[in-house]
């Protein structure tokens, strides 16, 4: 695993890596592993920005971490898990399902009987980009909407995600969640965290 550290800042470090599955490794790792001046480990595509106080831990203590941890694997790891109950009824399910070889039925059954795994956050406070290790490629939409309503559960490439609120976005839409994606009065605010599994179930 090819695992590039840049600075980024007087606070940050960039860790740039191979590939998704890099990152979630080494992510589980770090976080398993954090040392006393790790303000936060932000993951994302191919990068982890680990963010640090540096008169806790100065920037060359929190370098020498970084390249010693270990990536840990799934099953070495005990992850949160949250279920989310969702309405299979996104005006893109028919469209999806056509677009994956499948029937709508058996995209259905492929959310549901999925494991998935938050890998990064998004665009929006709440936003997690979901994976699995069995991944479709999932077209977006060729024309966006302007406003895909809070709870929308939708698929685009290789990830699924829920949006937390009302915004424009181009994921094919397949479902509906009634869950609190972003809370600012809860700590922490955000329901889908890095690292999290995440379970889908169909609503009767």
């Amino acid at each position: 695993m090819t695992r590039r550290i840049l600075p980024l800042g007087d606070h940050a470090l960039l860790v740039e890596l191979d590939d998704l599955d890099a990152v979630l490794g080494l992510f589980r790792g770090l976080d398993a592993t954090r040392p006393e001046g790790v303000v936060d480990l932000v993951p994302a595509a191919r990068t982890i920005a680990v963010l640090v106080e540096p008169r806790i831990l100065p920037l060359s203590s929190a370098r020498s971490w970084v390249e010693r941890a270990a990536p840990l694997d799934v099953d070495a790891t005990h992850d949160r898990l949250v279920e989310l109950e969702v309405a299979y009824d996104g005006e893109d399910l028919a469209e999806a399902a056509r677009l994956t070889g499948r029937t709508p039925a058996e995209l259905v059954a492929f959310h549901t009987g999925s494991t998935w795994r938050v890998a990064f956050g998004g665009f929006a406070p709440g936003f997690a980009y979901l994976a699995t290790d069995r991944p479709l490629d999932v077209p977006r939409r060729d024309t966006p909407r302007t406003a895909v309503p809070p709870g929308s559960v939708g698929l685009a490439g290789a990830f699924s995600g829920v949006y937390p609120r009302s915004s424009p976005g181009g994921w094919q839409l397949i479902g509906r969640t009634d869950a609190v994606l972003w809370d600012e009065t809860a700590d922490p605010p955000a329901l889908l965290r890095p690292g999290t599994v995440v379970r889908f179930r169909e609503a009767p």
